[in-house]
């Protein structure tokens, strides 16, 4: 019996399935092609001894084959770890065992695939963590980067998002949820090298802020609060925030906590607009509409899109995504009159 073992690279050499330490201490020999397979280490201080096998670049079904007919009992070959070998070796396996049969003295020769360990969902970010970790100490261009630097690229990235989704181009919304991922870690990576008092962190800090606070913010989920309805969830989430900023703010020595703490003014204007305009009016603050005679013309604009922004909140529209979708169909409007434009000229040529 021929046992060909698959292992994950992202979970800890040594723990195994029951199966996969089963077949191990079964096996009359434990066949792995490199010393460095990190399975080894687990492996030897369990009791078992993988042998380093010398096997040919050609011919390795072969070589398993004679190794197997010689064996007074069953062998395990431990696979290379990681994704290619879970995919191929089963298949490359399965193609030569026609040439495995032909071989003198063989008829058939058993085989099984075990699977060792499997990824949990979420485990493949560890390997965008790790080719980060290298990017950022052997890119030149990586290396030279700051917040500053990378915050262009936070917003280009989560644009290039929107217009995915916009345009139900699902295809490339798994490229750009990839991108802003990316900026996400890339930022982790470069607040990791300061120290946790010149505000540091990892991305483990961010994952550990980020579920905290999922949690918190969801007690019908995670505990004992009942919800009738997603209204019901938007006001106890506002409810936690409030509570959550008042926290903050007494812990810090600071004033008393505003409706408006973690409004980003660095947003589109006409988001911003609106952001403000709802966390007034959760928080039944009533403001005069701003003056729309005022001398200045920008300060006269301003007042007339601050309404307009209020109209289309009272009528359920989110003001950014109407003007963004107005602003498509302008620019389809532009196109088609300027292919109407072309046709016309290539006619009177």
């Amino acid at each position: 019996m021929l046992t060909i073992l698959l292992t994950s690279p992202r979970v800890a050499p040594g723990l195994l399935s029951w199966q996969a330490w089963s077949v191990l201490r079964s096996a009359s020999r434990v066949l792995v092609g490199s010393a460095e397979h990190p399975l080894v280490p687990a492996l030897t201080e369990a009791g078992v001894v993988a042998e380093v096998a010398d096997v040919p670049v050609a011919g390795e079904a072969a070589f398993l084959a004679g190794v197997v007919t010689a064996a007074d009992g069953p062998v395990v070959w431990l696979a290379p770890p990681g994704d290619e070998a879970s995919a191929e070796l089963p298949r490359a396996l399965a193609a030569a065992l026609p040439d495995i049969s032909d071989l003198p003295g063989i008829s058939d020769l058993p085989v099984q695939v075990v699977y060792g360990s499997h990824d949990r969902p979420g485990a493949h970010l560890l390997d965008v963590v790790s080719i980060m970790d290298t990017l950022r100490v052997s890119c030149p261009w990586d290396r030279e980067q700051t917040h500053a630097s990378l915050l262009k690229y936070l917003l280009e990235e989560t644009y290039e998002a929107a217009e995915a989704i916009e345009t139900s181009d699902w295809a490339s919304l798994e490229e750009e949820l990839g991108d802003v991922l990316f900026q996400a870690v890339f930022h982790a990576r470069v607040a990791s090298e300061r120290s946790a008092a010149e505000g540091g962190f990892t991305i483990d800090d961010v994952a550990d802020v980020l579920a905290a606070k999922l949690t918190r913010r969801h007690p019908h989920v995670f505990g004992s609060v009942s919800v009738s309805s997603a209204a019901d969830v938007n006001r106890n989430w506002d409810e936690i925030k409030k509570a959550e900023k008042a926290e903050r703010a007494a812990s810090s020595g600071g004033g008393a906590a505003s409706v408006l703490d973690g409004v980003a003014f660095g947003q589109p204007a006409l988001s911003l607009a609106a952001q403000l305009q709802r966390r007034a009016e959760r928080a039944g603050i009533v403001v005069p509409e701003l003056d729309g005679a005022a001398e200045a013309v920008a300060a006269e604009v301003g007042a007339e899109l601050m309404r307009v922004v209020s109209q289309a909140r009272a009528a359920g529209v989110d003001p950014e995504l109407a003007l963004r979708e107005a602003a498509r169909t302008y620019a389809d409007q532009v196109r088609e009159a300027e292919r109407t434009h072309e046709a016309e000229e290539a006619h009177e040529a």
